[in-house]
């Protein structure tokens, strides 16, 4: 693959159009044979190239053999150096980015709509779908033709629809969720159309609309008569969320989180007809490319002739050992002197089937010959379904002396020693399913492409918790070459599920004593003591057994248990899987939340992991998408394509559109990621096929952010050329910005499309007076946006580009699960979750918070001496009272209080850390939060080996001040906040296993400070998982009078960071 250019090279960069110079020399092959160079706007549409080249063509020889204009297309080289259909003519050359200008004209192939859709969903996923079309791999093959059919015959559903039945799918329209009905006395003011209606809260929405319309013919005349309310349907006035149905108005989500947050609802009159043109121009966009399902379905093929059928084997009539045949191993990179073996283990999950086999010792240079079988003390007949064969190749050396410096810390880093003298440490690593996809054993010569990252924590050297996925990059990659053995003439299958049953059955009616055997007391209360533990607390060989044995006793009292018995399962063993297998069907069915711990590496098991996503089936759309980001995540654990987590996702990201937007930037942004590349490709693809409405919708923000990260590279280039007058540099690069935001391809690029943080959010256009870049290291973008649905009112977004946001977005995700969890139990502690959203490698956006500042810049205004500033306790109320007036004044003290509460709690419980002034905010109406999750899980910032922070969580006497309305002897104000954190502390204990679970599963995201389960062990500590609530209670008693005591460390820190603030500004 030829290098990339550089910025400095790159003619589609945005600093090359804001230079003046908006032509760009491009060279055109025709299917003639003739070359045409000319010159082409960097910012036309192909469609208007080609116009172009066509008008210039006509000078030119063979002319007329060309045909039609719209017979043809171009073709490019793309950035990836690959070869690039440009179907999709809407797009503009700047944006197509060529890796060399030049476009070939080619004859277009017929179903031209099909060819389109496929080039728009590459353009989409950011994978053309003719690489996946190129992959020589079965499986990926029958999946995509599977769910290529399944979202044909959906989107066939979907045409013979009518609006009432489809209105979900409006991609204009984000349905509120229905409530559980809620006891409200008095009236309810509501503002409809800028007009305050006072209704009873029983009022449904058909009635709000009839007074509204009375009001408005009493305000407007009679002129008006002819509007009624069956004409007309409520929205919700800044957001695309309509109020659906005919319910009593406190039953709707948004009217109940006002209420809430004592602010007045604000709906918008919208015209059912607009609506349904919007549905009208969705069905006309599925009609383009699926014809609609014929009433009279044409005659079936006939069926094919059948030769001989294959016959195969149960694997569970194999009684032989499994082994393999380790041939040789390729490009191993390990020093001349080392010796080079490499240990394979059978794993189930985590579980170690038996013990690992390792090679011989063998000498060279990068290629190693063994020609040597591994044999396993495990039967074949034994393997369970989803056992994985992991490698590790690793180098032996003589122990040598530890040097103060070293090229190769990685090495230091997972070294471990194995005998004395010796030093082992491992070179690369690989897994492998032992079964294919149809559940056949693997035979023939394999051969695996090694990884070279290591993670943390290493079982046996080994990695099972990484990718069955061969490393993509093979050109550098240390290779294995295996053989799986022939043990039979006959294909060898893993039985199926009625099979598996029968054999259950068999077992049960030949036991001599009862299934049913139940423990006495003593056993009751022992069995009660184990499934009360949290996730991380490991299970003894005697305790796997207690729970095994008393397996329906767990299921009638415990049936919540269900984790702990299956990890007390000998899967090594088929017969007791099967019994396994018939326990579960009869299995009482967990809630949703229980049942997502089911989804971690430790339960591997296909048909678990669909009684898991059986049980999420009953979770609401709101609740799904609050677990929404593990649920993508722990698709990195499913060793197939098709499985069924996979198909729930797309069934219910397809069926509610909020769900299917950030089912699309969840995988979206981590596409780049070679282990999941393939397989989130696939899913992507089929979203997309059975979601074709969203695509448009979808490729719009994309294009967004193309250019919005064009705009980061320019500022940066910008301030890397400039870096000796700061003040110069800040004047160029701001004009530069501006004028390249007023390019006609950006303002259109960046108009009218629905936010990526917030699809119910329109933006129409940027403010671009008000847009800046902050003076951060990766220089993020400042975007002001106009609110389409509001017309005066402007939305903040933060575009970041070369931070990593994912562990930003984590944490606000728990951080509005903790919100949820307090007021399922009505403590309301005002958090404020703000949007934030990964949409690449190390991209993404971050919602701006309105009427906020930090609490940096409140003291700085506050006070002549940056030093002095950090201890001016007067600062923070003054500001309060300055944004706040009498009663308004009161509630946002209160609301202060609230929020610090929560924060308290937050933050400790998760570990946040690097805590400094600048990443606390306050806004006008009080509400504190904190922003910049970079530290978490108790990796506080150290200098010189000493922690900056040295308190538990932030509680400075400012803050108090506050909170006793700046009456020093307010102990009743002070007492209150402190047993709303206290309440807060013991709610979140109470679903301490789901915060352990949530994290559990996102383990192998790659975030920087979760990588092992020891970083986990800080939640188990701060939430005291495994004490009394009193004990508990004590702790963060303690903790509490630490952080109070202790603030005037804080205080000091403050004032160091305002000193450096202030000179650098």
């Amino acid at each position: 693959m030829p290098p990339a250019m550089t910025d400095l090279m790159d003619m589609w960069a945005a600093h090359s159009q804001v230079s003046g110079d908006n032509l760009v020399s491009v060279d055109f092959l025709l299917p003639t044979g003739i070359y045409i160079q000319m010159d082409v706007p960097r910012e036309a549409t192909i469609q208007h190239i080609k116009l172009l080249l066509w008008k210039q063509a006509q000078t030119y020889p063979l002319f007329p053999s060309l045909g039609e204009m719209e017979g043809h297309m171009f073709e490019c080289v793309n950035q990836a150096a690959v070869h690039e259909e440009l179907e999709d003519e809407t797009r503009r050359l700047c944006d197509v980015r060529p890796f060399w200008p030049m476009l070939k004209l080619v004859t277009r192939n017929c179903g031209r709509a099909e060819r389109l859709l496929d080039s728009k969903i590459g353009v989409l996923i950011g994978k053309g779908l003719h690489e996946l079309d190129a992959l020589p791999d079965q499986e990926v093959k029958d999946f995509r033709s599977k769910m290529f059919r399944i979202s044909e015959e959906k989107m066939q559903r979907v045409q013979l629809m009518n609006w009432s039945e489809c209105r979900w799918l409006s991609w204009h329209c984000v349905w509120a969720e229905m409530l559980c009905p809620v006891d409200q006395g008095g009236l309810l003011c509501v503002c409809v159309c800028y007009e305050d209606l006072k209704v009873c809260p029983s009022t449904t929405p058909s009635e709000l609309m009839e007074q509204a319309l009375r009001k408005w013919l009493t305000t407007h005349g009679p002129e008006e008569e002819g509007r009624q309310a069956q004409q007309y349907i409520l929205r919700v006035s800044d957001k695309l969320e309509f109020l659906c149905g005919d319910h009593p108005l406190i039953q709707y989500k948004h009217i109940k989180a006002c209420l809430q947050s004592k602010e007045c609802p604000h709906l918008t009159l919208v015209q059912i007809s607009s609506v349904k043109d919007m549905f009208e121009k969705e069905i006309s966009a599925i009609g383009a490319v699926v014809n609609r399902k014929s009433s009279n379905p044409p005659l079936p093929l006939p069926p094919k002739r059948r030769g001989p059928s294959q016959v195969n084997t149960c694997v569970w009539e194999v009684p032989l050992p499994f082994k393999i045949f380790l041939i040789k191993g390729s490009k191993v990179n390990a020093e001349e002197t080392a010796k080079v073996q490499v240990r394979a283990g059978l794993f189930h999950g985590t579980e170690l089937l038996c013990k690992p086999a390792v090679s011989s010792e063998s000498s060279g240079r990068s290629e190693h010959v063994w020609n040597r079988m591994l044999e396993f003390d495990i039967q074949v007949s034994d393997l369970p379904r989803m056992a994985r064969l992991c490698f590790a190749v690793y180098a032996i050396m003589d122990k040598v002396k530890k040097r103060k410096s070293t090229n190769n810390s990685h090495i230091n880093k997972y070294q471990t020693i194995r005998k004395a003298g010796k030093v082992h440490y491992p070179i690369a690593w690989v897994n492998t399913m032992v079964f294919d996809y149809k559940g056949q054993l693997k035979t023939g010569d394999i051969t695996l492409h090694s990884w070279s990252s290591f993670p943390d924590e290493l079982e046996e050297m080994l990695n099972p918790i990484g990718t069955i996925q061969t490393n993509p990059y093979t050109e550098n990659a240390t290779a294995l070459h295996i053989q799986f053995p022939d043990y039979i003439a006959h294909p060898i299958v893993f039985p199926p599920f009625d099979k598996i049953l029968e054999k259950a059955a068999e077992i049960a009616r030949s036991s001599d004593c009862s299934p049913m055997g139940r423990g006495g007391k003593k056993f009751h209360i022992e069995l009660k003591e184990i499934m009360e533990r949290d996730p991380l607390s490991q299970l003894c060989e005697n305790e796997k057994d207690l729970i095994w044995t008393l397996r329906y006793d767990c299921m009638e009292n415990f049936p919540q248990s269900l984790p702990k018995l299956l990890l007390s399962v000998k899967w090594s063993k088929h017969e007791d899987m099967a019994q396994l297998q018939a326990l579960l069907q009869i299995w009482p069915k967990l809630s949703p939340r229980d049942a997502l711990e089911l989804l971690d590496f430790n339960y591997p098991d296909q048909y678990v992991r669909e009684y898991a996503v059986g049980c999420l089936k009953d979770m609401s759309d709101e609740e799904l998408s609050q677990y929404l980001l593990q649920l993508v995540q722990v698709l990195r654990y499913e060793p197939y394509y098709d499985c069924a987590l996979t198909r729930f996702l797309l069934d219910r990201g397809q069926g509610n559109r909020n769900i299917g937007h950030f089912l699309f930037w969840h995988l979206r942004s981590e596409m780049h990621m070679p282990a999941v590349s393939v397989q989130f490709s696939l899913i992507l693809e089929a979203y997309c096929r059975g979601s074709i409405p969203h695509i448009e919708v979808l490729k719009k923000q994309v294009e967004a952010l193309s250019k919005l990260k064009s705009v980061n590279e320019l500022i940066k280039l910008g301030t890397i050329k400039n870096v000796r007058s700061k003040t110069k540099e800040a004047m160029l690069t701001k004009e530069a910005m501006m004028t390249c935001l007023r390019q006609s391809g950006y303002t259109e690029t960046l108009s009218d499309l629905h936010s990526p943080l917030n699809p119910s959010v329109l933006l129409s256009g940027i403010n671009v007076e008000k847009c800046r870049y902050m003076d951060s290291k990766m220089k993020p973008l400042w975007i002001v946006y106009n609110n389409k649905l509001l017309g005066g009112d402007t939305l903040g977004i933060i575009f970041k580009n070369g931070d990593d946001l994912r562990q930003d977005m984590l944490t606000l995700q728990i951080l509005r699960l903790m919100d949820l969890l307090w007021k399922e139990a009505n403590l309301d502690l005002r958090i404020v979750p703000y949007g934030c959203l990964a949409t690449g490698d190390r991209s993404g956006l971050i919602e701006v918070v309105s009427s906020a500042d930090t609490i940096a810049n409140i003291q700085l205004t506050s006070s002549n001496v940056a030093a002095a500033a950090a201890f001016n306790k007067d600062a923070l109320l003054n500001w309060l009272k300055e944004k706040n007036s009498g009663d308004a004044l009161e509630k946002a003290i209160e609301e202060f209080t609230l929020s610090c509460a929560g924060y308290c709690v937050a933050t400790y419980v998760l570990g946040i850390g690097d805590r400094h002034s600048d990443n606390i905010m306050v806004r006008s109406t009080g509400q504190l939060f904190h922003i910049d999750f970079g530290h978490i899980l108790g990796n506080f910032k150290s200098k010189f080996g000493i922690k900056r922070e040295r308190v538990p969580f932030i509680l400075t006497h400012d803050f108090i001040h506050v909170i006793q309305q700046g009456k020093t002897g307010n102990t009743e104000k002070f007492g209150s906040f402190r047993n709303y954190c206290e309440q807060a502390y013991l709610i979140l204990r109470r679903n301490g296993n789901l915060f352990i679970t949530l994290f559990a599963l996102m383990l192998t995201a790659g975030l920087p400070e979760l990588t092992s389960v020891k970083d986990i062990q800080y939640l188990k500590d701060s939430l005291a998982l495994g004490k009394t609530d009193d004990e508990a209670l004590k702790q963060f008693r303690q903790k509490f009078d630490e952080a109070l005591r202790e603030s005037w460390t804080t205080k000091v820190n403050w004032m160091a960071h305002n000193v450096v603030k202030d000179n650098r500004s």
